[in-house]
């Protein structure tokens, strides 16, 4: 059972993949949609990890009765 809630990838990733596909290694497009999609996959890591640290910190308050 997948939660909806959870996108194993985001669209927006997906998209610029699709689009990264279609231009020549090396090109200059190329080049520019490979440093977009390095971003959009920084900015996604970084918000799994920290609803991550999040959910930690809340079972750990849970565990010792804060």
């Amino acid at each position: 059972m997948i939660n909806k809630d959870k996108e194993l990838i985001p669209k927006d990733i997906l998209k610029i993949q699709k689009k990264l596909a279609t231009f020549e290694v090396g090109s200059r497009n190329h080049t520019k949609y490979k440093k977009i999609l390095t971003k959009h996959i920084k900015k996604y890591n970084m918000q799994q990890r920290l609803k991550s640290n999040i959910k930690t910190i809340e079972n750990i308050k849970e565990i010792s009765g804060y």
